[in-house]
């Protein structure tokens, strides 16, 4: 048995198969790259194991824990964190306050003082922990981008899904940040990180699963995948002679 199985997910807007019948599993402590076009399905699959959308069919297990159905407030406390494309932080509270709401419902419950230990960590983690008391809303783009991945990692996740998390970032800030998703890795996260930027991926993660229209088209080690006709066809467009 994976730590994280995923059986023929569907998920279907209409007339639309945004996830097409999608297959692959994790092990425990591996960092997987989901890559893909932009509209191949990505991140709608990464809001069904997290459980912001419903699968409309299919089977998503986490430690042989069924996912599929479960409120995402449940898939949370059963381990699963994530980051989101679009920044999604309370800009009126400080960014103690901020962390300190995940490390309350995240899989493990704290409270009072063991709540802010837990927050201050993972500020830490991030750079941030000297800002602590500051308004999130005052942040620059890129430290909102820092605190959100704070507030996953006070989750105390098993399992963090990071949805371009690296987007945006200047050379400077993409070392420092491929550098920190390393460490987390290393530190024995298992990590799914939908990626665009490909020295990064190559940099971070030895296997990649991509998908193109909803569907899977390749799961290989990466620099298998990245010179693969199928994928190259799926990212350029056209016919690619093998």
């Amino acid at each position: 048995m994976s730590f994280l199985e995923i059986e023929n997910a569907v998920k279907q807007f209409g007339g639309l198969r945004a996830v097409d019948d999608v297959s692959f599993s994790l092990e425990r402590g591996e960092i997987v790259g989901l890559l893909g076009p932009n509209g191949s399905g990505k991140t709608t699959l990464i809001n069904l194991i997290s459980g912001a959308l419903p699968a409309t069919s299919g089977d998503i297990r986490l430690n042989g824990m069924q996912l599929t159905g479960l409120r995402r407030d449940r898939i949370a406390r059963a381990g699963v964190a994530r980051t989101f494309q679009l920044v999604r932080i309370l800009p009126s509270l400080s960014l103690m306050e901020n962390v300190m709401i995940t490390a309350v419902f995240g899989r493990n419950t704290h409270w009072g003082d063991d709540a802010k230990r837990v927050a201050m960590d993972a500020l830490d983690m991030v750079g941030l922990s000297a800002r602590a008391t500051a308004a999130a809303g005052d942040l620059t783009y890129i430290d909102q981008k820092r605190l959100e991945l704070a507030r996953a990692l006070a989750a105390e996740p098993e399992i963090l899904l990071l949805d371009e998390w690296l987007a945006g970032l200047n050379p400077t800030e993409l070392s420092e940040g491929v550098a920190l998703i390393r460490k987390l890795h290393q530190g024995g996260l298992t990590i799914l990180m939908v990626e665009h930027i490909i020295d990064a991926v190559r940099a971070l993660c030895p296997r990649v699963v991509v998908m193109n229209s909803g569907q899977l088209i390749a799961d290989e080690a990466t620099d298998a995948a990245l010179s693969d006709p199928k994928v190259i066809s799926a990212y350029l467009g056209g016919d690619v002679d093998a």
